[in-house]
């Protein structure tokens, strides 16, 4: 018999302390600490190295800017501000301050682990039926996009400011100093930017956007176009000098509403109340162990950390290390674990401020078994059920066939005192509502949201819109540790709902299959959200369609444009991972 106590499991949130009950009473045991919890590594493309800190971003000057505030003597936090602003210039079609995010955060001299929710919520004027065409129907997702009202209230400043009052060392105001000498100085567009500049259907309804994006005759500007944002720089400045305050209430708090409100198309209900009354929160980390590791991740309202802790506690029931991660086999169950999770994920998952999530009995281990035993290793199982909780709220939704994923970014950050962050922010799809104020666009997280309010026999779904309700995510911001409580890895990634396949897999990657942080990041990707299988195409993941399909599996092979952003910790240093599929990278002393 062993003694849960000996685990230090307090400092990984309470419901760590249901899960390592329940492996008492079935009998398994802790991670045992005296054994070596660190990932063995193998060979593959070289990832970048540190020995005491490291920024690893979606784009070489913001992963820059974050080393450069760790040289000045910032923490971790103050770094990630810094990174988070030049993204909001540089990559401005993935997140930025007119979004949200989630951050994870590791305190090296407390062992705290700490959760962030700065996730959008819906404007009091909204309604369970704001998404319905007049003849009940849902609008499709497209159409409902663009405009007002798809706009949620913005958090991610919030969340930041939050952060930093806890964790920041450097004065607020120097953290944006940065973005505003890349804003005012400009920045080239890169290819990636021109591509899906041209790809974008809604840029061209709105002239501020367009202005910024297109040429006078309504082309993508050129690949190498300085672009130049002095009204973002301006915004900035008044957000460095008075903080979040100036963002929240004021002349930008009055343009933010002015934009969402005044615009024909799709006009919103946002007031400036809604953003004077915005509130990030603190949450208890969703931790739980995965073989001698515990992974914590984000509670709802996304559902990124419970799917990620299902599909690792179903696959721990397998001996993935004897098994290629190349192979058909190992693809088969990662994606019929994935099925599983997804399953649960549509009906269980929404805000847990307005739904009761039942979390803890979702990453039981034994429940995790029982699901495992539902795994047939030779013949997929089509289309999973959720387990029976008894509790169900919503009935199994299929996410939108036309979702890219293309938007939202994820940076992960050590310093030299050991402090972690791994935050993933986004403003939803590529260039989210398309409006933009004052140099920034804003979201349309609100399109995350069920479109219907309740299934055909009146049952309510739990994740429909409702006032001040936070739409369910997936961004799934992660840290694993080892079995004394020090950090081993953070990562995570943008990618819509493909976001938890990417990061379970990239853990899967580091922690069964020994691969650096790099090779693991750039490894194909293979992800199934409950529907068919996705092989990512020009990869060697294409080979496996065969051998998949003779188990079952609808496979379709289609690019997987994930923006994993990883750092390894151990004895031997830091080593970094950012994702070849974007223009990211890792940096470090």
């Amino acid at each position: 018999m062993f003694k849960i106590f000996s685990f230090p499991f307090k400092r990984f949130g309470p419901v760590l302390a249901v899960v390592l009950v329940a492996l008492a009473a079935c009998g398994t045991p802790p991670p045992d600490r005296t054994a070596s919890t660190q990932p063995r590594e193998s060979s593959g493309p070289a990832p970048a190295r540190a020995k005491t800190q490291m920024v690893s971003a979606a784009n070489p000057l913001a992963a820059q800017a974050g080393l450069d505030i760790l040289r000045a003597g910032g923490s971790a936090v103050d770094a990630a501000i810094a990174v988070q602003m030049v993204l909001n210039v540089v990559e401005p079609q993935s997140s930025g301050i007119g979004g949200g995010g989630f951050l994870v955060h590791y305190a090296a001299k407390s062992g705290a682990i700490e959760a962030y929710d700065g996730r959008e919520t819906a404007p009091d004027g909204a309604s369970e039926t704001m998404f319905l065409n007049a003849d009940g129907t849902p609008m499709a997702f497209f159409d409902a996009v663009p405009g007002g009202l798809s706009v949620g209230v913005p958090g991610l400043l919030r969340l930041l400011e939050l952060a930093h009052k806890e964790h920041g060392k450097l004065p607020w105001r120097k953290l944006f100093d940065p973005a505003i000498k890349i804003a005012e100085q400009g920045f080239e567009l890169s290819p990636r930017l021109h591509q899906m500049i041209a790809d974008d259907s809604h840029i061209n309804k709105f002239p501020t956007a367009s202005g910024y994006f297109l040429t006078e005759d309504g082309a993508p500007k050129p690949v190498g176009t300085k672009l130049v944002n002095k009204p973002l720089a301006e915004t900035f400045k008044l957000i460095a000098d008075f903080g979040p305050e100036a963002f929240y209430r004021g002349p930008v708090a009055a343009d933010i509403v002015d934009a969402v409100r005044g615009v024909t198309l799709n006009p919103g209900s946002m007031t400036e109340e809604d953003l004077l009354s915005y509130e990030a929160k603190k949450r208890d980390p969703l931790c739980s162990l995965y073989r001698q590791w515990v992974v914590c991740g984000m509670p709802p309202p996304t559902s990124g950390g419970i799917a990620t802790l299902q599909i690792l506690g179903i696959l721990q029931n397998f001996d993935l290390a004897k098994l290629k991660p190349e192979s058909a086999e190992a693809a088969h169950l990662i994606a019929e674990a994935s099925r599983l999770a997804f399953a649960d994920r549509n009906v269980y998952v929404a805000d847990s401020d307005f739904v009761f999530v039942p979390t803890a009995k979702l990453i039981d281990p034994g429940y995790l078994a029982r699901r495992a035993k539902e795994i047939d290793r030779d013949r997929s199982m089509g289309v999973a059920h959720p387990g029976d909780l008894d509790q169900r709220a919503e009935i199994p939704y299929a996410p939108s066939a036309t979702e890219k994923g293309v938007s939202t970014t994820h940076f992960s950050i050590i310093d030299k005192e050991g402090n972690v962050v791994s935050l993933t922010s986004s403003i939803e799809s590529a260039f989210g509502s398309g409006l933009m104020v004052r140099g920034f666009l804003l979201n349309n997280q609100l399109t995350d949201f069920s479109f219907r309010p309740a299934n055909e026999d009146g049952q309510p779904y739990a994740n429909r819109v409702e006032p001040g309700k936070r739409p369910r995510s997936s961004m799934s911001p992660t840290i694993v540790f080892d079995g004394s409580g020090k950090p081993v890895l953070a990562v995570g990634s943008p990618g819509g709902s493909r976001i938890i396949g990417y990061v379970s897999q990239t853990i899967l990657n580091v922690l069964d299959w020994g691969m650096n942080p790099q090779a693991a990041v750039s490894a194909p990707h293979v992800v199934n959200r409950n529907g068919a299988t996705d092989l990512e195409k020009g990869t060697p993941a294409e080979t496996l369609q065969r051998a998949l399909e003779a188990r079952g599996h609808e496979v379709n092979v289609r690019e997987l444009n994930s923006g994993l952003h990883a750092i390894r910790i151990s004895a031997d240093g830091i080593t970094g991972g950012a994702d070849p599929r974007r223009e990211g990278a890792a940096v470090g002393d």
